[in-house]
């Protein structure tokens, strides 16, 4: 669908069916829902296991830099990374400098956690039944509405 194209009609408008921003919430929901049989087991969350995968590419970061990379707010993040710290996974520490400021950094178990999920983003690959070439054509398209 062209967006240009379109004129404006206020019925039309409020369709659920004309909404970009509908098939994009359901999908997301669909695909998180699907990391749950794989996480739960585990003792984690989606939100979590994003996390994780943040501090496994980059280890020692700031909070606010977490945030950046997950698109998500301070209000949303220092909670959960509390519980991961209170679970033993990570450690949380104040920047002498600016203690505004929080360093996050794995544990020994936060580090072992990546060899149980290894195998997660090829099981979460095969329940999602688009051609290889759509996926590559979504995760551009999904990206340039995030603005990366």
């Amino acid at each position: 669908m062209d967006a240009t194209n379109i004129t404006y009609n206020p019925d039309e408008a409020l369709k659920l069916s004309n909404q970009l921003c509908f098939p994009l919430y359901a999908a997301a929901r669909k695909i998180v829902g699907a990391y749950t049989p794989y996480l739960k087991p585990l003792g984690i969350t989606y939100t979590q296991y994003i996390t994780f995968m943040v501090l496994w590419e980059k280890d020692d970061i700031l909070v606010g830099e977490i945030c950046e990379k997950l698109h998500l707010d301070n209000g949303t993040v220092t909670p959960l990374l509390k519980k991961m710290q209170d679970e033993g996974y990570i450690t949380r520490t104040r920047e002498r400098s600016d203690e505004r400021k929080v360093r996050v950094k794995l544990t020994d178990r936060g580090r072992q956690l990546k060899e149980k999920v290894q195998d997660v983003p090829k099981k979460i690959g095969s329940c999602i039944s688009i051609s290889k070439d759509d996926a590559k054509t979504l995760y551009r398209i999904l990206y340039e509405i995030i603005g990366e």
